[in-house]
């Protein structure tokens, strides 16, 4: 679906600065735009990206002053952040308009393409246009949506929920009641103090050799990608939100939740009941005990960290020698 900016203007009630015949045909975060896409602009701290991205539109507030050329055309609105939610509105209503749903097919699937000697459960539902990877297990009671991709010999346990548009790699373990690609918990503030869902347009990508714990979920992206990295282990009830990136091999205990846009590195380790702060990113090989409560970036490899806000393990040993001491004295 294209929008020209102009369109775009139209629908927002905003004006346009650059070429309002250029097109666009899909959505991407500001860090990530590129040619054929629209962004949007409303946090200070991303502002070097403006003058950066390669997309060809970007939704600014009205009252953005640019510091340097923006090479991309501009549509300036009141409120960027609730633009962007209205416009994701608007685009998802469209395509919804254009779909057609049947209820549960036992036997008939039609366009949906499945490799060899792959299992399907009793009472499981696999909607159109998806495929289905050789030796893959799908069992009972297991709904995946339309156009998912699963890759070969993976195991889907019963009770998943795999919204549409979502793609699962090889060799991939879900357990039961997990759930891939709920909509992030995005909503915009109004001046009359309510909020505005943000449509989430983006899905969630696990790569090979992933295995995700029962009743945890995965939410998708509000653009692009929430991707689990390859050979990734998450266990049981943990929640990973939106526009997350998890590095190759990491490793993520029960009762853990990343919030939306966080990056982990590669081969970290997250203990039991860990919480990570949004928008922040975690240094490869870094590791975090029980309970952490991780609120900065961490930008130095190889190092363990522990306590709520998290400091370095020995910081934290000698803090809590301190502690001990105190209360004994008392």
């Amino acid at each position: 679906m294209e929008f020209k900016a102009k369109e775009i203007a139209e629908i927002l009630n905003g004006t346009v600065e650059g070429n309002p015949e250029v097109k666009i045909s899909s959505f991407a975060r500001i860090e990530n735009g590129r040619p054929g896409s629209i962004c949007f602009f409303a946090n200070p701290k991303y502002e070097h990206y403006v003058y950066e991205c390669k997309a060809d539109i970007i939704i600014v507030n009205k009252s953005f002053e640019p510091q340097k050329p923006v090479p991309a055309t501009m549509v300036r609105v009141e409120n960027a952040y609730a633009a962007i939610a209205q416009l994701l509105d608007y685009v998802t209503a469209k395509k919804r308009s254009y779909r057609r749903y049947r209820g549960f097919r036992s036997k008939s699937f039609f366009s949906t393409k499945f490799g060899r000697k792959v299992y399907l459960g009793d009472f499981s539902y696999v909607g159109r246009r998806t495929t289905v990877g050789d030796y893959t297990r799908i069992c009972e009671n297991v709904y995946v949506g339309d156009d998912v991709k699963i890759g070969s010999r993976c195991i889907i346990y019963p009770g998943v929920r795999i919204y549409p548009g979502m793609v699962i790699g090889n060799n991939v373990i879900i357990h039961s009641n997990a759930v891939i690609g709920a909509d992030g918990f995005g909503f915009a503030p109004l001046e009359d103090g309510t909020y505005k869902k943000i449509e989430h347009t983006g899905n969630v990508v696990i790569c090979d050799d992933v295995e995700i714990g029962a009743c945890t979920t995965v939410d998708k992206s509000q653009m692009g990608s929430t991707v689990i990295g390859r050979g990734v282990k998450i266990d049981n009830l943990c929640q990973i939100a939106h526009n997350v990136e998890i590095g190759e091999n990491t490793v993520i205990a029960a009762q853990s939740g990343i919030a939306g846009s966080t990056k982990i590195g590669r081969h970290c380790v997250l203990g039991g009941q860990v919480g990570v702060a949004g928008h922040i990113t975690i240094a490869d090989n870094t590791s975090f005990g029980a309970q952490s409560g991780v609120l900065g970036s961490v930008k130095k490899e190889g190092q363990a960290f522990l306590g709520t806000p998290a400091i370095p393990y020995r910081e934290y040993l000698r803090s809590y020698a301190i502690f001990r001491k105190a209360s004994a004295e008392k």
